[in-house]
């Protein structure tokens, strides 16, 4: 008898934890999701922005989103180790490949600094990027780890399988960035829909 009561209240407290944690877990996802939204004003400034060059480019807006908030967590004057710039953290080769390519005559290295600019070039980018690989975890991959990279990683047969998709990406930094983006894509959509 005395066994039955204390699997009872082991149950109980299990049942309790499992509920707490559950809760927790809620108001985490809210903190997270605010953090998003109202980390700064930023977001705000640029989603004219992304809303225009995303519907050029016929972009996800919540994909650039994402990819703006994972990469720079909306700093225009963002510039990581290796030298990348701005809200999308664009490379100098990159961006003087998209102003080449884009016939931008008079762009300067310190444009990448400007949002419109920066954000512009990032979605042509992706847009380059998605008619070459297709799949949005492709694109980020070749975002993050770059082209060259994704290319070999679709030929080794350790990394993907079928040559069209990424079954075990190899830098654990590309990895996490996918998740990371995608997350993020994820609670931007959810936020629309919601408000």
């Amino acid at each position: 008898m005395k066994r039955n009561k204390n699997k009872s209240l082991v149950n109980k407290k299990m049942k309790r934890n499992r509920i707490l944690l559950a809760l927790l877990g809620m108001l985490l996802l809210i903190i997270v999701t605010k953090g998003i939204v109202y980390n700064g004003t930023d977001q705000i400034l640029y989603k004219d922005y992304i809303l225009q060059y995303s519907k050029e480019y016929r972009l996800n807006p919540y994909l650039v989103m994402a990819i703006i908030k994972t990469e720079s967590n909306f700093d225009k004057d963002a510039i990581s180790p290796k030298g990348a710039m701005g809200l999308m953290q664009i490379t100098e080769s990159t961006a003087e490949w998209v102003a080449e390519s884009t016939g931008t005559a008079d762009f300067e290295i310190h444009d990448l600094y400007d949002p419109e600019t920066n954000i512009k070039m990032g979605c042509w980018y992706i847009n380059k990027l998605r008619e070459e690989f297709g799949t949005t975890e492709l694109i980020l991959a070749a975002y993050n780890a770059g082209p060259g990279n994704v290319d070999e990683w679709l030929k080794d047969s350790d990394i993907s399988k079928d040559g069209q998709k990424l079954d075990n990406i190899p830098f654990v930094e590309t990895d996490n960035y996918i998740k990371k983006v995608l997350s993020n894509e994820e609670i931007y959509q959810h936020l629309n829909e919601t408000n």
